[in-house]
C-alpha cells in the first residue's frame, strides 16, 4: 500500500505543477492564445491521470520510463564486463554453520503503517463518496431520457440537419424534450442526445432555435461530453487537491466560451447578436441538479453569461500569427508536461517486479515443501543452464532483501579498500547489541557468519552512498533503490530483489561477469561456506525481515559445488503473521536439495 500512496502523492504534485504552470501561461499569453487553446490546454491536465492509472506491472514500457529517470539521478552507473571464470575448486574452507542461525534487528513501522492506513482510508471515503455522485447524477440523466420525448417537428429537424451540416458532424443526433430542465443540454457518450426544454419551441422560432443547436452540436463535435467524465475521473482521484476543483472551474468556463466562439465562426456580424440574445435568454436558467456536471449546455450564470457576452463584443476571426503562437506555446507547455506526468512512475509498481524472460525454465510444484506459507524457491543449474522455479509470480516479485545483502556490501567494501583480505576485522565500539555474538570485535567472517549489522553498517558508511549507488547500478542489483537510511535501506526499506535475481547475481559473480578481483569474489565465497558432504560443498547466507516484532520475511540464498556442476538457489518465504524467517526459509530449501540429491 506504501508504494500506492508514494504514488498518489507523486501525482498529485504533478498534477498541481501542470495545473500551476497552465494557469502560469494563460495568464501571461493571454492575448497570444485563441480562445479555443485557453480551453484545450487543459487538456494537459489529464496526462499526469493517464500516467497514474497506467498498470505498469502489466507492460513492459513501464520498465524503462523509471530506470531511465533513476539513470539520471544516478549518472555514475558503471557498464558491467564479462571476466574469466574463476577456478575455486581447489579453495579450502572451514566449516561454518552459524551461518544458517539468525540475526534479526525488528524495524518499527508503526507508525508509517498508522499514516498509511489512515491516508488510504480517508481518500477512499472520499472518492466513495464522489463515485456515488456521479452515478446518482447519471441515475438523473436516465430519468431525463425516460421522460423525453421526440419532436416531430419537420422544420425543426431541417434546422437541426443544417446545423450540423455547418458544424461538420455526420453523426445520428437525437432531439427531444421535457419538461425537466430549464436550458438546452447536450448528453450520450455513445449516443449523443440534444435536449430542450418543452417550453422552448413556443419561445423561440425555428430559425431562433439554430443558434441553440449550433452550440450544442458544438459541444458534440468538441466530445465535451467525454471530457466531462475524465474530468471528473481526476476529480475522484484527486478529491483533496484544492488546485484539481479550482482547474476544472475555470476548464468548464473557458470551454463555454470555446464553444461560443466556435459558433461565432459560422455566423455573420447580424448572428453574433441574436446569438448573443439566446445566451441571455437562457441566463440563470441553467439546471441545479447535480447532473449539471456532466450535461454541458447553452445556460449559465449571471457572471458566466456576462463573461460570454464580452467574449462575443469582442470577437474577431483568428489571425495566422496568433494561431503561430498558440501552437508554439501549447507544444512548448506541452513537452513540459510530458517530462513531468513520467515522474510517476519512478515509485511505481513496475520496480517491484523482476522481467524474467528466460526461456529454458522448468516450473515445478514444490508447495508441499512450504506448508501452507507463501513462498518460492529457485535453483539454476549451470552445467543445464536451466532454471527450475516454483511460484512464479512470486518468484519475479522483488521484496527487501535483508541480511543477504550482506553479500554485496562486503564485496564492495573489498573492491574499494574500505577492508581487504587480510585487513577486515572492526573494533567493537561497547555498544550493546541486541544479540550478545554482535558485543565483541568482529573480521569478514565472523562477521558474515553472526549477521553482525554494525560491521556493515560502518562498512557502508566508509564506502558512502554515492559509491554503493554505483556499484549496486553496476552489478544490476534489484531495484537498485538506496533511497532509504544508509543503515537500513536493505532491511525492509527501499532496497527490493527478487529471488530471480538472487539466482542470477550469484552465478553471475561466480562466473565474474562483473570483473571484480578474483581474490576478493574467494574470500566472500569463504566467509559464505556452510559445510561440506563428501565432495558436495554447501554456499549460502540467510536473510530475516523482522516488523514490529513479527517474522514476515524469510530468505536463504546460495550455491551448491561439487565435482563437475554448481548449482545456485533462493528461496524466500513471505507470512504477515511472523512466521517466515531465515532459518525456516533454510530448513525447506536444504529438504528440496536434498530430494533433489544436489545436497
Amino acid at each position: 500500500m506504501d508504494t500506492f500512496i508514494l504514488q498518489l502523492i507523486l501525482s498529485t504534485v504533478v498534477v498541481s505543477l501542470v495545473i500551476s504552470a497552465i494557469l502560469f501561461v494563460k495568464r501571461i499569453y493571454a492575448k497570444h492564445i485563441s480562445v479555443q487553446i485557453h480551453y484545450k490546454i487543459w487538456y494537459f491536465l489529464f496526462v499526469p491521470l493517464v500516467t497514474f492509472l497506467i498498470p505498469w506491472k502489466l507492460i513492459r514500457l513501464g520498465e524503462s520510463i523509471p530506470q531511465y529517470i533513476k539513470n539520471l539521478l544516478f549518472s555514475n552507473q558503471e557498464t558491467a564486463t564479462t571476466g574469466e571464470k574463476l577456478g575455486h575448486a581447489g579453495v579450502s574452507h572451514q566449516p561454518n554453520t552459524n551461518l544458517l542461525h539468525d540475526f534479526a534487528v525488528s524495524v518499527d513501522k508503526s507508525t508509517p503503517d498508522l499514516f498509511y492506513n489512515l491516508f488510504f482510508t480517508v481518500w477512499l471515503i472520499g472518492m466513495m463518496a464522489l463515485i456515488g455522485l456521479v452515478l446518482y447524477s447519471n441515475y438523473q440523466i436516465y430519468q431525463l431520457k425516460k421522460s423525453a420525448t421526440t419532436i416531430k417537428d419537420l422544420q425543426i429537424h431541417e434546422m437541426l440537419e443544417t446545423c450540423k451540416k455547418i458544424v461538420g458532424i455526420k453523426k445520428n443526433i437525437r432531439l427531444v424534450e421535457t419538461p425537466l430542465i430549464q436550458s438546452p443540454i447536450t448528453l450520450g457518450l455513445f449516443h449523443p442526445y440534444i435536449l430542450i426544454p418543452q417550453e422552448t419551441r413556443q419561445l423561440f422560432t425555428v430559425n431562433e432555435l439554430k443558434y441553440v443547436f449550433l452550440h450544442e452540436l458544438s459541444h458534440q463535435k468538441n466530445k465535451d461530453v467525454f471530457v466531462n467524465y475524465i474530468m471528473w475521473m481526476l476529480k475522484i482521484i484527486h478529491w483533496f487537491n484544492p488546485f484539481v476543483w479550482y482547474a476544472l472551474e475555470k476548464m468548464r468556463n473557458d470551454r463555454e466560451l470555446a464553444c461560443d466562439d466556435s459558433v461565432l465562426n459560422c455566423l455573420n456580424e447580424r448572428g453574433y447578436i441574436e446569438y448573443g440574445h439566446t445566451i441571455i435568454h437562457f441566463a440563470d436558467k441553467k439546471f441545479n441538479h447535480t447532473y449539471g456536471q456532466f450535461a454541458p449546455g447553452i445556460g449559465g450564470t449571471k457572471k458566466q453569461i456576462k463573461q460570454r457576452i464580452q467574449g462575443i463584443a469582442n470577437y474577431s476571426k483568428e489571425s495566422t500569427t496568433v494561431k503561430w503562437k498558440s501552437k508554439i506555446i501549447c507544444s512548448i507547455l506541452g513537452i513540459m508536461v510530458l517530462l513531468l506526468a513520467p515522474i510517476t512512475a519512478v515509485v511505481a509498481g513496475t520496480d517491484d517486479v523482476y522481467h524474467f524472460n528466460e526461456k529454458n525454465t522448468v516450473y515445478e510444484d514444490l508447495s508441499d515443501y512450504f506448508k501452507g506459507l507463501n513462498g518460492s524457491f529457485v535453483l539454476f543449474d549451470s552445467s543445464k543452464a536451466q532454471y527450475q522455479i516454483y511460484n512464479q509470480e512470486m518468484s519475479a516479485q522483488r521484496v527487501s532483501p535483508d541480511s543477504t545483502y550482506k553479500i554485496y556490501s562486503a564485496l564492495f567494501a573489498l573492491e574499494e579498500n574500505v577492508i581487504s583480505t587480510t585487513n577486515n576485522e572492526k573494533k567493537w565500539d561497547g555498544h550493546v547489541n541486541p544479540f550478545e555474538q554482535w558485543n565483541k570485535d568482529h573480521n569478514l567472517y565472523t562477521a558474515m557468519s553472526n549477521s553482525v549489522n554494525w560491521y556493515f553498517q560502518d562498512i557502508d558508511r566508509e564506502l558512502g552512498k554515492k559509491q554503493l549507488q554505483t556499484y549496486f547500478n553496476k552489478v544490476n542489483y534489484g531495484n537498485k533503490d538506496l533511497s532509504g537510511q544508509l543503515d537500513s535501506y536493505w532491511m525492509e526499506s527501499s532496497l527490493k530483489i527478487s529471488p530471480i535475481e538472487q539466482v542470477e547475481l550469484l552465478h553471475a559473480l561466480e562466473e565474474n561477469k562483473f570483473d571484480f578481483h578474483e581474490k576478493n569474489i574467494q574470500a566472500i565465497e569463504k566467509a559464505l561456506f556452510i559445510a561440506q558432504q563428501n565432495e558436495t560443498q554447501l554456499f549460502g547466507k540467510t536473510g530475516t525481515g523482522t516488523v514490529n516484532g513479527k517474522d514476515i520475511n524469510g530468505w536463504f540464498v546460495g550455491f551448491v559445488k561439487n565435482a563437475s556442476d554448481t548449482y545456485y538457489f533462493a528461496i524466500n518465504i513471505q507470512d504477515e503473521n511472523g512466521h517466515s524467517n531465515g532459518s525456516k526459509a533454510t530448513e525447506i530449501a536444504k529438504q528440496i536439495l536434498k530430494d533433489k540429491q544436489i545436497y
